[in-house]
């Protein structure tokens, strides 16, 4: 019996050694053992690790969907905003009813139409009151309004000057005719006590028109018939601005 148990014992002796020994050729014994269940469990996370960019992407593709579908609406939300820049730039648009306004006011101007050889009918006719007058009369043979400005430049035949107005006879306004009206200007022909010097006496008058300034070219002249003798001037030679009535003219 003893003999028997000594021999298990050692037995079981040897097998441990055995054991031992071949824990130690190995070099891992238990650690392995660890190492060999650390392995699923590092695994567990990598695997975990691929799933969650799928579901992040999934996450952040409802994000971008969202985003889309905000910055679209943001998009309509700016095309809404333009077209409403668009309806302020409409209001600006009235701002052209201005400049049609400005429009009309350069039509107001560009409205004036002046009498001249061309729109009316012009006689010129010795008077025999007061004496050494004579009365042109310019009547609207156009089809619209024209204007008679400044005074009538008159020259006899090859006269080399100009005779010169009354002042006093200068009116408040521009003498406006419409189709069929006349105005008239006076002419004084010569002194009555005779103390105009270089007389003559004129064959041809050439009735000249003023523009909007001063001595400026109103269009074509006009040449009135004179009687068969001829009128009769000196340097006293003077004229009327345009008048709206013939005793206007003449009361100078």
């Amino acid at each position: 019996m003893r003999t028997s148990r000594l021999q298990l014992l050692a037995a079981a002796g040897v097998a441990v050694a055995s054991l031992a020994l071949t824990a130690c050729q190995d070099g891992t014994g238990t650690r392995d053992e660890g190492a060999s269940a650390s392995q699923p469990v590092a695994s567990a996370p990598s695997g975990d690790s691929s799933q969650a960019p799928k579901e992040s992407a999934s996450d952040s593709g409802g994000n971008d969907s969202s985003a889309n579908g905000s910055s679209a609406n943001g998009s309509s939300g700016d095309a809404a905003g333009d077209s409403g820049g668009k309806g302020s730039s409409a209001g600006k648009g009235s701002s052209a009813g201005k400049g049609s306004a400005s429009g009309g006011s350069d039509d107001g101007s560009s409205s004036f139409n002046p009498c001249n050889g061309s729109n009316t009918s012009v006689t010129a006719e010795p008077v025999s009151r007061p004496v050494n007058h004579m009365l042109i009369t310019v009547e609207n043979t156009g089809s619209q309004n024209c204007d008679l400005t400044y005074y009538p430049v008159l020259r006899f035949d090859e006269m080399q000057w100009v005779p010169q107005p009354i002042e006093d006879s200068k009116p408040q306004a521009v003498v406006t005719l419409a189709p069929g009206e006349s105005a008239y200007a006076g002419v004084l022909l010569s002194a009555a006590d005779g103390s105009g010097s270089g007389g003559a006496t004129g064959k041809k008058l050439t009735v000249g028109f003023q523009g909007r300034t001063p001595n400026s070219d109103g269009g074509p002249a006009a040449i009135p018939s004179l009687p068969a003798k001829g009128v009769y001037y000196d340097s006293s030679l003077t004229v009327t601005y345009w008048q709206s009535s013939m005793d206007d003219a003449l009361a100078y």
